[in-house]
């Protein structure tokens, strides 16, 4: 596997929670990428309470990328969860949605980075967090990734709508892009809008489902201490394999259009 990027639609928060979970519980190792353009939040949050300098991070990438020095910055910027077995990684995200037009030329070769570390020594699949769709979306990272999950709370038809003309958005640009990226949604919360009825009205599979687990959410977000039933973690570590799965059906080689039967010759009388 490689990367999985996370979007929401408006209304639709949970993207970087389900990103954080989808990492902590994860069996192998794992970049988590903030690329949120509206800034990343796990430095506040979850690792608010490590003493973390401030001058590691996504910004940080600029510079060298001009000159053609991110491959070797891109690892120096990452952040051990689990010191020092490096098997969970960060690339902490922009502290000031002002500084995003600055990673703009950065972005497809950052892309490219990312999509090339499950080869790398040793090999990492990547979660992409790239925040609510708008003018600065971080498209070539989409573009190469190998799912793109819309996250979305589907309490009721309300919030279905602004899924609709996201997933409108992100068809028209993966498709115009040439992209090989799957396209699907990855729930929160309780599905009382029914499964069959959403993939209906929407016209995409659901790839998994995580709870509306507030007490753990809230410890993600650093707001509380990570304890009790851990009911979000668990279900990140079981929606790991539907993941796989999907991304193996996008990977899987278009079947050999069957030869044409052959026509028969009958010899004139």
């Amino acid at each position: 596997m490689t990367v999985v990027a996370l979007v929401s639609a408006k209304r639709s928060p949970g993207a970087s929670t389900a990103g954080l979970a989808l990492t902590l519980s994860w069996s192998t190792r794992i970049v988590l990428a903030e690329c949120d353009p509206a800034g990343g939040d796990i430095l506040a949050g979850y690792l608010s309470i490590l003493a973390i300098p401030g001058d590691h991070g996504l910004l940080r990438l600029a510079r060298p990328d001009l000159r053609e020095q991110l491959p070797s910055a891109f690892w120096g910027q990452l952040i051990d969860l689990d010191a020092p077995h490096r098997r969970r990684l960060v690339l902490p995200g922009l502290s000031d949605p002002a500084q995003a037009t600055a990673l703009r030329p950065t972005w497809p070769r950052l892309a490219e980075l990312l999509a090339g570390l499950e080869n790398a020594d040793p090999g990492y699949d990547v979660i992409a967090d790239c925040g609510r769709l708008g003018l600065h979306t971080p498209w070539p990272v989409l573009e190469r990734a190998d799912l793109v999950l819309l996250v979305l709370r589907a309490v009721g038809l309300r919030d279905i709508a602004p899924a609709a003309p996201a997933l409108a958005v992100l068809r028209r640009q993966l498709s115009s892009s040439a992209s090989r990226a799957g396209l699907g949604l990855l729930l929160v919360g309780e599905d009382t809008v029914g499964r069959r009825e959403l993939q209906r009205r929407l016209r995409v599979a659901v790839v998994a489902r995580l709870p509306d687990d507030r007490r753990t959410a809230d410890a993600l977000c650093g707001l509380g201490r990570l304890r009790g039933g851990k009911d979000l973690l668990r279900h990140a570590a079981s929606a790991e394999p539907k993941l796989r799965a999907a991304i193996a059906r996008v990977r899987a080689p278009a079947p050999m259009p069957a030869p044409a039967p052959a026509r028969e010759v009958h010899s004139g009388t």
